[in-house]
Protein backbone atom coordinates (compact mmCIF):
# COMPACT_ATOMS: atom_id res chain seq x y z
CA UNK A 1 0.00 0.00 0.00
CA UNK A 2 1.24 3.70 -0.74
CA UNK A 3 2.38 5.50 2.34
CA UNK A 4 -0.01 8.32 2.34
CA UNK A 5 1.98 11.73 3.23
CA UNK A 6 0.26 14.16 5.98
CA UNK A 7 -0.07 17.65 6.57
CA UNK A 8 0.44 19.35 9.98
CA UNK A 9 0.27 22.81 11.56
CA UNK A 10 3.92 22.75 13.33
CA UNK A 11 2.49 25.93 15.89
CA UNK A 12 -0.37 23.89 17.01
CA UNK A 13 0.46 20.92 17.07
CA UNK A 14 3.37 19.99 20.19
CA UNK A 15 5.18 17.20 18.07
CA UNK A 16 7.21 19.11 16.01
CA UNK A 17 9.14 21.21 18.76
CA UNK A 18 9.60 18.00 20.12
CA UNK A 19 11.02 16.48 16.83
CA UNK A 20 13.03 19.53 16.90
CA UNK A 21 15.13 18.76 20.06
CA UNK A 22 15.94 15.35 18.58
CA UNK A 23 16.91 16.37 15.47
CA UNK A 24 20.73 17.22 14.78
CA UNK A 25 19.57 19.13 11.36
CA UNK A 26 17.13 21.25 12.87
CA UNK A 27 18.64 24.98 13.01
CA UNK A 28 16.68 28.14 14.42
CA UNK A 29 14.78 29.01 11.41
CA UNK A 30 12.97 25.56 11.87
CA UNK A 31 11.42 26.44 15.36
CA UNK A 32 7.91 27.51 16.07
CA UNK A 33 9.54 30.92 17.56
CA UNK A 34 11.12 31.37 14.16
CA UNK A 35 7.81 30.31 12.31
CA UNK A 36 5.81 31.83 14.47
CA UNK A 37 7.05 35.62 14.01
CA UNK A 38 6.43 35.26 10.45
CA UNK A 39 3.33 34.32 11.02
CA UNK A 40 2.57 37.38 13.29
CA UNK A 41 4.66 39.73 11.00
CA UNK A 42 3.98 38.69 7.80
CA UNK A 43 0.81 36.51 7.88
CA UNK A 44 2.84 33.53 6.61
CA UNK A 45 1.03 30.37 7.16
CA UNK A 46 3.59 27.35 8.06
CA UNK A 47 2.64 23.72 7.23
CA UNK A 48 4.63 20.77 7.59
CA UNK A 49 4.43 17.74 4.88
CA UNK A 50 5.50 14.76 6.64
CA UNK A 51 4.99 10.80 6.69
CA UNK A 52 4.15 10.49 10.44
CA UNK A 53 -0.18 9.49 10.78
CA UNK A 54 -1.80 11.77 13.10
CA UNK A 55 -0.89 10.73 16.69
CA UNK A 56 2.43 9.17 16.45
CA UNK A 57 5.75 10.29 16.69
CA UNK A 58 7.19 12.68 13.87
CA UNK A 59 9.93 10.73 12.09
CA UNK A 60 10.64 13.20 9.52
CA UNK A 61 8.65 17.16 8.29
CA UNK A 62 9.54 19.80 5.34
CA UNK A 63 8.50 22.88 6.98
CA UNK A 64 6.89 25.32 4.28
CA UNK A 65 5.64 28.95 4.64
CA UNK A 66 1.90 29.52 2.32
CA UNK A 67 3.06 33.03 1.01
CA UNK A 68 -0.61 35.01 -0.01
CA UNK A 69 0.49 37.91 -1.85
CA UNK A 70 -1.56 40.34 -4.00
CA UNK A 71 1.95 41.61 -5.51
CA UNK A 72 3.60 38.23 -6.13
CA UNK A 73 1.14 35.77 -5.64
CA UNK A 74 0.71 32.81 -3.98
CA UNK A 75 4.11 30.47 -2.97
CA UNK A 76 5.22 27.23 -0.96
CA UNK A 77 8.39 28.35 0.52
CA UNK A 78 10.96 26.67 2.80
CA UNK A 79 11.46 29.30 4.50
CA UNK A 80 11.21 32.76 4.00
CA UNK A 81 13.86 35.42 5.37
CA UNK A 82 16.39 31.88 6.35
CA UNK A 83 19.38 31.85 5.22
CA UNK A 84 19.17 27.57 4.97
CA UNK A 85 16.00 25.44 6.11
CA UNK A 86 16.65 21.48 5.34
CA UNK A 87 14.20 19.25 5.06
CA UNK A 88 14.37 16.93 7.97
CA UNK A 89 13.90 13.79 6.44
CA UNK A 90 16.56 10.90 6.86
CA UNK A 91 14.88 8.11 3.83
CA UNK A 92 15.67 8.92 0.38
CA UNK A 93 12.08 7.35 -0.14
CA UNK A 94 9.91 9.45 2.05
CA UNK A 95 11.64 12.74 0.80
CA UNK A 96 10.31 11.17 -2.64
CA UNK A 97 6.25 10.68 -1.12
CA UNK A 98 6.81 14.03 0.37
CA UNK A 99 8.13 15.49 -3.53
CA UNK A 100 4.99 13.00 -5.29
CA UNK A 101 2.38 14.69 -2.59
CA UNK A 102 3.55 18.54 -3.51
CA UNK A 103 3.62 17.65 -7.26
CA UNK A 104 0.38 15.97 -7.56
CA UNK A 105 -1.34 19.30 -4.87
CA UNK A 106 0.55 21.47 -7.74
CA UNK A 107 -0.62 19.65 -10.49
CA UNK A 108 -3.78 19.26 -9.08
CA UNK A 109 -4.46 22.74 -9.38
CA UNK A 110 -2.68 24.62 -6.54
CA UNK A 111 -2.42 27.87 -7.56
CA UNK A 112 1.09 28.37 -6.34
CA UNK A 113 3.67 29.96 -8.50
CA UNK A 114 6.60 27.67 -7.38
CA UNK A 115 7.95 25.48 -4.68
CA UNK A 116 10.60 26.48 -2.74
CA UNK A 117 13.22 24.63 -1.47
CA UNK A 118 16.77 26.46 0.79
CA UNK A 119 18.84 23.76 1.68
CA UNK A 120 22.47 23.74 2.01
CA UNK A 121 22.64 20.43 -0.20
CA UNK A 122 20.77 19.40 -3.67
CA UNK A 123 17.50 17.75 -3.28
CA UNK A 124 17.81 14.54 -4.77
CA UNK A 125 14.24 14.00 -5.44
CA UNK A 126 12.53 13.55 -8.84
CA UNK A 127 9.14 15.66 -9.26
CA UNK A 128 8.09 16.35 -13.17
CA UNK A 129 8.14 19.69 -12.49
CA UNK A 130 11.02 21.90 -13.94
CA UNK A 131 14.05 22.29 -11.00
CA UNK A 132 16.11 25.55 -11.07
CA UNK A 133 18.67 26.07 -8.66
CA UNK A 134 20.47 29.24 -7.46
CA UNK A 135 23.39 28.93 -5.20
CA UNK A 136 24.73 31.00 -2.27
CA UNK A 137 27.76 30.95 0.19
CA UNK A 138 27.53 29.80 3.69
CA UNK A 139 30.67 30.65 6.12
CA UNK A 140 30.85 28.76 9.44
CA UNK A 141 33.53 29.01 12.28
CA UNK A 142 34.72 25.98 14.08
CA UNK A 143 34.48 27.08 17.66
CA UNK A 144 36.81 23.58 18.73
CA UNK A 145 40.50 25.29 18.76
CA UNK A 146 41.43 27.59 21.99
CA UNK A 147 40.27 31.36 21.99
CA UNK A 148 43.76 32.03 21.65
CA UNK A 149 44.24 29.73 18.59
CA UNK A 150 40.97 31.17 17.09
CA UNK A 151 42.18 34.96 17.48
CA UNK A 152 45.46 34.11 15.79
CA UNK A 153 43.60 32.59 12.45
CA UNK A 154 42.41 35.97 12.15
CA UNK A 155 43.23 37.98 9.15
CA UNK A 156 46.00 39.89 10.88
CA UNK A 157 45.73 43.60 9.54
CA UNK A 158 42.10 43.94 8.55
CA UNK A 159 40.99 41.79 11.51
CA UNK A 160 43.07 41.25 14.31
CA UNK A 161 44.25 45.43 14.17
CA UNK A 162 40.37 46.57 13.94
CA UNK A 163 39.60 44.25 17.39
CA UNK A 164 42.71 46.14 19.12
CA UNK A 165 41.86 49.14 17.46
CA UNK A 166 37.98 48.68 19.00
CA UNK A 167 39.47 48.37 22.43
CA UNK A 168 42.38 51.03 22.36
CA UNK A 169 38.82 53.30 21.30
CA UNK A 170 37.03 52.10 24.76
CA UNK A 171 34.40 51.21 22.96
CA UNK A 172 31.35 49.87 25.19
CA UNK A 173 29.52 46.96 24.44
CA UNK A 174 25.94 45.82 25.41
CA UNK A 175 23.94 42.94 24.70
CA UNK A 176 20.47 41.48 25.72
CA UNK A 177 16.27 42.06 24.21
CA UNK A 178 15.52 45.32 25.66
CA UNK A 179 13.62 47.82 23.79
CA UNK A 180 16.32 50.76 24.25
CA UNK A 181 19.10 47.98 22.82
CA UNK A 182 16.04 47.38 19.90
CA UNK A 183 16.00 50.81 19.18
CA UNK A 184 19.42 51.77 18.90
CA UNK A 185 19.90 48.40 16.83
CA UNK A 186 16.90 49.66 14.37
CA UNK A 187 18.35 53.15 14.00
CA UNK A 188 21.61 51.55 12.63
CA UNK A 189 19.56 49.05 10.18
CA UNK A 190 17.41 51.98 8.60
CA UNK A 191 20.85 53.98 7.71
CA UNK A 192 22.65 50.77 6.88
CA UNK A 193 19.93 49.55 4.80
CA UNK A 194 19.18 53.34 3.07
CA UNK A 195 22.76 53.41 1.96
CA UNK A 196 22.64 50.13 0.19
CA UNK A 197 19.68 51.07 -1.30
CA UNK A 198 17.43 48.28 0.09
CA UNK A 199 14.61 48.77 2.74
CA UNK A 200 14.68 47.66 6.19
CA UNK A 201 12.60 44.76 7.85
CA UNK A 202 9.50 46.51 9.73
CA UNK A 203 10.70 47.03 13.20
CA UNK A 204 7.42 44.77 14.38
CA UNK A 205 9.41 41.76 12.54
CA UNK A 206 12.23 42.31 15.30
CA UNK A 207 9.67 42.79 18.29
CA UNK A 208 8.04 39.54 17.24
CA UNK A 209 11.45 37.73 17.17
CA UNK A 210 12.33 38.73 20.62
CA UNK A 211 8.81 37.76 21.95
CA UNK A 212 9.21 34.34 20.24
CA UNK A 213 12.41 33.23 20.35
CA UNK A 214 13.68 34.41 24.21
CA UNK A 215 16.85 33.87 25.60
CA UNK A 216 17.63 32.57 21.67
CA UNK A 217 17.87 36.18 20.39
CA UNK A 218 20.79 38.92 21.35
CA UNK A 219 20.98 41.72 20.14
CA UNK A 220 24.57 43.10 20.68
CA UNK A 221 25.44 47.04 20.23
CA UNK A 222 28.97 48.71 20.20
CA UNK A 223 29.21 52.31 21.54
CA UNK A 224 31.41 54.88 21.18
CA UNK A 225 30.39 56.93 24.35
CA UNK A 226 26.83 56.73 24.33
CA UNK A 227 26.64 57.32 20.67
CA UNK A 228 25.50 53.59 18.89
CA UNK A 229 27.94 53.06 16.03
CA UNK A 230 27.59 49.58 15.35
CA UNK A 231 25.09 46.71 16.35
CA UNK A 232 24.09 42.69 15.07
CA UNK A 233 21.49 40.32 16.15
CA UNK A 234 22.60 36.59 16.69
CA UNK A 235 20.14 33.46 17.01
CA UNK A 236 21.55 30.72 19.13
CA UNK A 237 20.23 26.82 18.11
CA UNK A 238 21.56 23.25 18.19
CA UNK A 239 25.48 24.08 18.97
CA UNK A 240 25.44 27.04 16.77
CA UNK A 241 25.65 30.96 17.10
CA UNK A 242 24.41 32.61 13.88
CA UNK A 243 25.13 36.36 12.94
CA UNK A 244 21.72 36.82 10.99
CA UNK A 245 21.57 41.20 11.05
CA UNK A 246 24.37 43.03 11.01
CA UNK A 247 24.38 47.11 10.74
CA UNK A 248 26.53 50.37 11.15
CA UNK A 249 27.25 53.58 11.20
CA UNK A 250 29.83 54.64 8.13
CA UNK A 251 31.05 57.14 9.94
CA UNK A 252 32.93 55.31 12.49
CA UNK A 253 33.53 52.17 10.52
CA UNK A 254 37.48 52.79 11.21
CA UNK A 255 36.58 52.13 14.44
CA UNK A 256 36.14 48.37 14.22
CA UNK A 257 33.04 48.45 16.04
CA UNK A 258 31.14 45.14 14.26
CA UNK A 259 34.82 44.08 14.70
CA UNK A 260 34.12 44.21 18.63
CA UNK A 261 31.22 42.60 18.15
CA UNK A 262 31.35 39.39 16.09
CA UNK A 263 34.68 38.92 18.45
CA UNK A 264 32.68 39.39 21.71
CA UNK A 265 29.98 36.98 20.05
CA UNK A 266 32.57 34.58 19.28
CA UNK A 267 34.21 34.31 22.76
CA UNK A 268 30.67 33.65 24.17
CA UNK A 269 29.78 31.19 22.00
CA UNK A 270 33.24 29.47 22.79
CA UNK A 271 32.59 30.11 26.31
CA UNK A 272 28.91 28.69 26.15
CA UNK A 273 30.37 25.54 24.87
CA UNK A 274 29.01 26.39 21.22
CA UNK A 275 30.50 24.17 18.36
CA UNK A 276 29.77 26.62 15.58
CA UNK A 277 29.69 30.47 14.93
CA UNK A 278 27.71 31.31 11.58
CA UNK A 279 28.29 34.15 10.08
CA UNK A 280 25.02 33.43 7.56
CA UNK A 281 24.59 33.49 3.97
CA UNK A 282 26.16 35.84 1.77
CA UNK A 283 25.74 36.26 -2.29
CA UNK A 284 28.17 34.34 -4.49
CA UNK A 285 28.96 37.17 -6.24
CA UNK A 286 29.69 39.53 -3.01
CA UNK A 287 33.35 39.07 -3.40
CA UNK A 288 33.76 41.68 -0.80
CA UNK A 289 31.47 40.48 2.12
CA UNK A 290 32.73 36.74 1.39
CA UNK A 291 36.30 38.04 1.78
CA UNK A 292 35.80 39.26 5.19
CA UNK A 293 33.97 36.47 6.58
CA UNK A 294 37.07 34.61 5.07
CA UNK A 295 39.34 36.60 7.14
CA UNK A 296 37.44 35.50 10.81
CA UNK A 297 38.87 31.85 9.55
CA UNK A 298 35.33 30.96 9.08
CA UNK A 299 35.05 28.31 6.22
CA UNK A 300 32.92 28.52 2.80
CA UNK A 301 30.33 25.52 1.92
CA UNK A 302 27.16 25.77 -0.50
CA UNK A 303 23.81 26.51 -0.26
CA UNK A 304 21.79 24.90 -2.80
CA UNK A 305 18.15 26.63 -3.29
CA UNK A 306 15.27 24.94 -5.37
CA UNK A 307 12.41 26.19 -6.99
CA UNK A 308 9.96 23.85 -8.61
CA UNK A 309 7.84 25.62 -11.35
CA UNK A 310 5.64 24.51 -14.51
CA UNK A 311 8.09 25.28 -17.44
CA UNK A 312 11.50 25.82 -17.38
CA UNK A 313 10.19 29.15 -19.73
CA UNK A 314 8.06 30.32 -16.49
CA UNK A 315 9.49 33.80 -15.30
CA UNK A 316 9.66 32.20 -11.73
CA UNK A 317 12.70 30.03 -12.60
CA UNK A 318 15.76 31.06 -10.95
CA UNK A 319 18.16 32.64 -12.97
CA UNK A 320 21.49 33.44 -11.13
CA UNK A 321 23.11 35.98 -13.13
CA UNK A 322 20.20 38.24 -12.72
CA UNK A 323 19.58 40.72 -9.28
CA UNK A 324 16.00 40.45 -7.54
CA UNK A 325 14.02 42.61 -9.80
CA UNK A 326 11.75 43.96 -6.67
CA UNK A 327 15.35 45.16 -5.27
CA UNK A 328 16.71 46.84 -7.95
CA UNK A 329 13.32 48.68 -8.74
CA UNK A 330 13.49 50.62 -5.17
CA UNK A 331 17.26 50.68 -4.63
CA UNK A 332 17.66 54.22 -6.31
CA UNK A 333 14.51 55.14 -4.59
CA UNK A 334 15.53 53.52 -1.10
CA UNK A 335 18.97 55.48 -1.39
CA UNK A 336 17.10 58.98 -1.27
CA UNK A 337 14.00 58.22 1.06
CA UNK A 338 13.61 60.17 4.11
CA UNK A 339 14.29 57.49 7.02
CA UNK A 340 10.67 57.37 8.15
CA UNK A 341 9.41 57.16 4.99
CA UNK A 342 12.12 53.66 4.17
CA UNK A 343 11.25 52.24 7.35
CA UNK A 344 7.20 52.13 6.21
CA UNK A 345 8.14 51.05 2.82
CA UNK A 346 9.81 47.67 4.19
CA UNK A 347 6.79 47.27 6.39
CA UNK A 348 4.73 47.10 3.08
CA UNK A 349 7.21 45.68 0.79
CA UNK A 350 9.04 42.70 2.47
CA UNK A 351 5.49 40.38 3.21
CA UNK A 352 5.05 40.24 -0.59
CA UNK A 353 8.88 39.23 -1.51
CA UNK A 354 9.55 36.32 1.62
Amino acid sequence: MPVPVYKIEPLCDHRWEDFLDSEPGASVFHTTGWLEALHRTYGYQPIVYTTSSPGTKLRNGVVFCQIESWLTGRRLVSLPFSDYCEPLVDSPDDLQLIWDELTAEKNRGKTWRYIEVRSTAPLKAKSSLFHSTCEYAIHRLDLNPSLDQLFNAFHKDSTQRKIRRAEREGLKYEDGRSESLLLSFYQLLVVTRRRLGIPPQPLQWFRYLIASLGEALRIRVAFKESRPIAAILTLRRNGALVYKYGCSNANFHNLGGMHLLLWRSIQEAKEAGLNVFDFGRSDCNNEGLILFKERWGARRSAATYSRYTTSAHSPDSYRPSEAHWSLQIVKHACTHAPRRLLSMAGGILYKHVG
